[in-house]
């Protein structure tokens, strides 16, 4: 029997040991609708791709108050009625304190639109997905897709990507 010697042990450890890496990437996006989603499934598959991860977790993050990350079905009607309760919820024409920019004193831009109605929908929605990946691809069901939701387009929309886990060698 060999004996390894303390060294030898670590040396023998570190090669078995799976590379990793972690990455950060961004993505902009332009809106063209006051409601709109966007799927990014297959952006972000490229980037897993690109970091060569073979298992891990994909973080995808929106960096604006008036937008969303979700998973769902990209099927046109289902997007309708979503768009509908999304309205039914905080209605565009509705009256939102957060509109009244001679009442409110933080937060406040020279550039400010009337979008209280965005963020109230914002806030039913999460901003971010966490996502694993395995054998070098998303894990999604079969119907599922990552949408970024824009609630106060159109405009410049920036998300924010993390990759990271063990790599293909």
């Amino acid at each position: 029997m060999e004996t390894l010697t303390p060294l030898a042990r670590r040396s023998a450890t570190a090669r078995r040991r799976p590379a990793s890496t972690c990455r950060h990437a961004s993505i902009q996006i332009t809106t063209r609708h006051p409601t709109e989603f966007i799927d990014l499934t297959d952006q972000l598959e490229r980037l897993v791709a690109d970091a060569r991860l073979r298992v891990g977790i994909l973080n995808v993050q929106t960096l604006h108050t008036t937008t969303a990350v979700v998973v769902n079905e990209h099927e046109p009607l289902l997007l309708t009625d979503f768009q509908n309760i999304l309205e039914a919820a905080a209605p565009g024409d509705g009256r939102y304190q957060h509109d009244d920019t001679t009442a409110r004193t933080e937060n406040v831009t020279g550039a400010e639109r009337p979008n209280g109605h965005a963020h109230c929908r914002a806030l039913l929605l999460p901003s971010s997905a966490c996502l694993n990946v395995t054998r070098g691809r998303l894990l999604l069901g079969r119907w599922q897709r990552v949408f970024l939701v824009e609630l106060d387009g159109p405009r410049e929309r920036d998300i924010s990507v993390l990759v990271f886990g063990e790599t293909a060698q």
